[in-house]
């Protein structure tokens, strides 16, 4: 029963956020959307923010389950690109959009949901760092490019692009069309041959002298 509560506790923490923003994020709001009777929260959390952070950490945790085998059988650069156009619309109908957007402002002025939107992202970031490894081995960028330092990259531009769209979709849309131009480039890197690919590694390597 504790489990069960603690769970309509993070999920009605999560949908407050979602659908009514911080600002409304209160005890009792949270408690009516949970279903649940408002003293539970400091039975379980202490706190509303300490129940937001712990809600923000495990709404983290399900979305990156959710993507972990589809990314784990990504086969190319070009495959994860079109996966990252797939899960932004995915995550935008699902209201995680609003979501991130609401934690990233709360984040601002409250160093315990600062904490777990790091944490959350973070969680993001590691699965990216085990893809980007993987597949840039298959590409001449191997050595060269830093997959954990690309992983933050990714992650940094998905966030920018998802709070983008509020303001100027056309505009996001356009910075995700750039994005999927690099597909192209991607899949020639990966269909390189022996002496291409020798040929990147020289030029890259006269770069970074």
């Amino acid at each position: 029963m504790s489990a069960a509560t603690k769970e309509k506790l993070l999920e009605g923490a999560l949908r407050t956020l979602a659908e009514q923003g911080v600002a409304k994020a209160s005890a009792r709001t949270i408690a009516t959307t949970a279903g649940v009777g408002q003293g539970l929260i400091f039975y379980h959390f202490g706190s509303v923010d300490e129940l937001l952070a712990a809600a923000c950490r495990y709404g983290a945790e399900q979305r990156v389950a959710r993507y972990r085998e589809r990314l784990a059988a990504l086969g190319s650069l070009a495959e994860l690109l079109e996966f990252a156009r797939a899960m932004h619309e995915e995550e935008r109908a699902a209201g995680n959009v609003a979501l991130l957007g609401q934690l990233l402002a709360a984040g601002q002025s409250s160093p315990v949901l600062a904490a777990a939107t790091a944490d959350g992202l973070g969680l993001w970031v590691e699965e990216l760092e085990k893809v980007l490894t993987r597949l840039l081995a298959a590409t001449p960028l191997d050595g060269y490019a830093d997959p954990a330092g690309l992983a933050r990259a990714t992650a940094a531009s998905f966030i920018g692009i998802e709070l983008y769209e509020g303001v100027d979709p056309q505009g996001a849309g356009s910075a995700l069309a750039a994005l999927e131009q690099l597909a192209g480039l991607a899949t020639m890197l990966e269909g390189l041959g022996s002496l291409g690919r020798r040929a990147v590694r020289h030029g890259l390597r006269r770069g970074t002298r």
